[in-house]
């Protein structure tokens, strides 16, 4: 009786320590709404806020658009996942990425807009990488349904 007693013992304490390891681990996990909304909006909403054009806006005078510095909307979490894991899959980390993962070290054209300094910048790209989960810098029609699946961005 006493082993047993000991084996629901063992087996309760287990149990709570798994479920307060999920909570943690949820707890820190990286989402749009508590960490990622606040650095696009500080960031990136001057050319990508609510008054930019539509993806298919943008699409049909990108140069008219880039004079008047707009670039697509982004001002939603529903208007980013289309760079992120959208028809334009990709598009936002090429753009954000710092240059360690290309074959050239070139930063992406929108890397410099992530932070006024070295460190800011360097700050906000883990933040995002850490959101995005499967970061990757190859186009929609590149992607394979594993590295679409590791992508998580989670909105809250």
């Amino acid at each position: 009786m006493q082993a047993m007693a000991r084996v629901m013992l063992l087996v309760i304490l287990f149990t709570a320590g798994v479920i307060r390891y999920a909570a943690s681990q949820e707890q820190v996990a990286v989402t749009y709404e508590k960490d990622v909304k606040s650095i696009i909006s500080k960031r990136c909403l001057l050319c990508h806020g609510s008054n930019a054009p539509t993806i298919e806006e943008f699409n049909k005078d990108k140069e008219g658009f880039k004079q008047q510095n707009k670039g697509p909307r982004m001002d939603t979490y529903e208007n980013l996942m289309i760079f992120v894991n959208g028809t334009d899959t990709g598009a936002l980390m090429r753009r954000l990425d710092d240059g360690k993962n290309t074959k050239d070290g070139n930063a992406g054209n929108m890397y410099k807009t992530l932070g006024g300094t070295d460190v800011e910048r360097a700050e906000n790209l883990v933040v995002i990488k850490k959101w995005i989960g499967g970061w990757t810098l190859k186009r929609n029609a590149e992607i394979t349904d594993a590295e679409r699946k590791a992508i998580k961005a989670l909105e809250k």
